[in-house]
């Protein structure tokens, strides 16, 4: 398969001057301002390689070609060579060099063309970042951030559309955050980058040319989100939604649809898959009595079957209705139109769910 866009091999160059004024704003906002998710994204990796010169950015393409989805625009020419680093095609060999580099005390990005290439670091990521802490009983931390697209996009096929919230949500030693807006996108990144465990971001593809107010809060410095903690969307009180990343919008377009007909939907962001904020998610359920979960992956061993689980354990006396769970068709994603669109979640698809958990339709 082919990646377009020049090839460079890892160089290296002093930062530049510009790189000290770049994050340079106003301290304290007062108005909403409404940038793309690609755009909260950039702010945030730069206002992190500002604030510490031992982070910096490396994957294909990140530098020279702006980046694939052009998330790094701008980066290499206001910090240099040193510090965003074209790689050659080996997602294997720059995650292996980038857990390393972790190790001996910087603070790497790893950015992923998409994340259906970090199958190819997968041994990386799982053995050599998310086990090292724990195997050397707290003596080594590896402070490594694996970002990119995830999940489906539009008309690429089977091998670049899947979702790994399951698969990377399963593995103790990782934490697995999954932003929806511009506020998600730039406080759940810097709190990776700040982290001193190994963080997985999955970026939603689609997602990215969206554009949404960022905060007054959010456009400061500092302003980092805590992993591990959801976020309530829209309150309700006849059904919780559970959902993730590009989810949380179609679940909101759900539930003003099903307003409409009296049902009163709360609609969580969960914004962290591990840690999963199991406290949110519990005394919503208390207050609805009733659980849709949404997600892009498959169905089976999903995130959805996961909160399911939990729920089951942990609230079972207070659901009044069996849980649904939505989830994208569970077969490799069909490149035709016509059938991808059938793969895919959609609003309807949710609102339907919500429907029959509230005893409003078969």
């Amino acid at each position: 398969m082919t990646r377009g866009g020049p090839r460079l091999g890892l160089v290296s160059q002093h930062a530049t001057p510009q790189a000290s004024a770049w994050c340079m704003r106003a301290s304290y906002a007062t108005e909403p301002r409404e940038l793309t998710v690609r755009d909260a994204l950039r702010e945030a990796l730069a206002e992190e390689m500002e604030r510490d010169s031992r982070v910096f950015l490396m994957g294909e393409e990140v530098g020279q070609y702006q980046g694939a989805y052009k998330v790094s625009k701008d980066l290499l020419d206001k910090f240099g060579r040193d510090r965003v680093i074209d790689t050659p095609i080996t997602e294997m060999g720059f995650a292996g060099l980038g857990v390393g580099a972790a190790l001996s005390g910087t603070r790497p990005i790893v950015e992923f063309m998409t994340f259906n290439f970090a199958m190819q670091a997968i041994d990386h990521v799982v053995n050599s970042a998310a086990k090292t802490r724990y195997m050397s009983g707290g003596s080594f931390k590896c402070p490594i951030v694996f970002r990119g697209p995830n999940g489906p996009p539009r008309a690429v096929g089977a091998q670049h559309s899947q979702c790994f919230g399951a698969w990377y949500g399963s593995i103790p030693g990782l934490k697995v955050v999954a932003p929806w807006n511009c506020n998600d996108s730039k406080g759940l990144l810097k709190a990776a980058i700040r982290d001193d465990n190994p963080v997985v971001v999955l970026e939603s593809e689609i997602l990215y040319n969206e554009k949404y107010a960022l905060s007054p809060e959010a456009q400061s410095k500092d302003y980092v989100l805590e992993i591990g903690k959801a976020h309530i969307e829209r309150a309700g009180t006849d059904v919780t939604i559970c959902t993730f990343s590009r989810m949380v919008g179609e679940s909101l377009k759900a539930a003003a649809e099903l307003e409409k007909e009296g049902i009163n939907v709360e609609v969580i962001n969960l914004r962290s898959l591990r840690p999963l904020d199991h406290e949110t998610i519990i005394k919503s359920i208390k207050k609805t009595h009733r659980l849709v979960t949404v997600e892009e992956g498959f169905p089976q061993y999903g995130v959805g079957a996961e909160i399911v689980a939990s729920v089951n354990e942990l609230a079972f006396d207070w659901l009044d209705a069996p849980p649904e769970r939505i989830t994208g068709a569970d077969v490799p994603m069909p490149y035709t139109q016509i059938l991808e669109d059938l793969a895919m979640v959609t609003p309807s698809n949710i609102a339907n769910a919500v429907r029959r958990v509230c005893f409003r339709q078969k």
